[in-house]
């Protein structure tokens, strides 16, 4: 039970360091950062003062975690970037604490963000969240569980991403991305369900199959989307499908609108 700490690194004896944590060289760790049980951080990386780190995380060489946000309103107030355990973050990833509005940047447990990934202030993310290579968010976004974000996508402020939703890389998110679907093209349009994913955490294929027939409805049938939703409430072959419902709920809190279906090609 031990914590190991490069003699080149900067700790601040203000930082509360949970056992078997490791620093590298060259790393600074302000006043009152927090980092969990059996944590590692690499060298030439910032742990700043907004930054509480969970137990068995990976943080890697040049990651910038708890910093000031990059947001002109900010004043200075007091606020958090809080990492859930067994998340991995990985070189010159910069994820910045929440603002005066919010006060809170949340990135879950179990969490793989990628080398140059970007987490905005006030932003949301769920477990199981993987963020491929420069993908990046804006402020005030919220990311639900096992959603995967390509890499070198820009993601709007203010989006809300569905659980289990699949983005492709290169891309714009500019609208909200419903739960359990694959998202590609430009702009960002629907391109079916997640179903690969879907099966492999184990869900059931009653539940694929109708989640399959309640995006056919908004999708497909041609249909404005609250047709489609008053269409699926009244099926209750689907509306009795915890699933079907999660999709119904997340596009009744939408604010900026879904993606949109495919367009026909001529």
């Amino acid at each position: 039970m031990s914590i190991s700490i490069d003699p080149r690194a900067a700790v601040s004896p203000k930082a509360r360091l949970g056992t078997n944590v490791s620093i590298g060289p060259f790393t600074i760790v302000e006043d009152g950062a927090v980092i969990g049980d059996g944590s590692t951080v690499g060298g030439n990386a910032l742990v700043a003062l907004g930054a509480r780190i969970g137990s068995d995380c990976r943080i890697h060489h040049g990651a910038v975690i708890g910093h000031a946000p990059q947001d002109l309103k900010y004043n200075n107030e007091p606020s958090t970037c809080e990492i859930g355990d067994r998340t991995t973050v990985r070189e010159y990833a910069v994820l910045h604490r929440g603002t005066g509005a919010g006060g809170r940047t949340v990135i879950g447990s179990d969490c793989f963000l990628m080398a140059f990934t970007h987490v905005a202030h006030d932003c949301l993310l769920g477990d199981h969240v993987i963020m491929a290579n420069a993908a990046m968010l804006a402020g005030h976004i919220h990311v639900e569980d096992w959603v995967t974000i390509g890499g070198v996508t820009p993601v709007h402020q203010f989006v809300n991403i569905g659980r289990h939703a699949m983005i492709g890389g290169g891309l714009r998110v500019h609208k909200d991305v419903p739960p359990y679907i694959l998202a590609g093209g430009e702009p960002l349009v629907f391109e079916g369900l997640n179903s690969i994913g879907l099966r492999r955490r184990g869900f059931t294929p009653a539940a694929i199959d109708a989640l399959d027939r309640a995006y056919a409805l908004i999708y497909r049938s041609g249909l404005n989307v609250s047709q489609a939703v008053a269409r699926i409430g009244a099926d209750a072959s689907l509306a009795a499908v915890r699933e079907v419902r999660d999709v119904i709920e997340f596009i009744g809190k939408s604010k900026r609108g879904i993606i949109s279906a495919p367009r026909l090609r001529r």
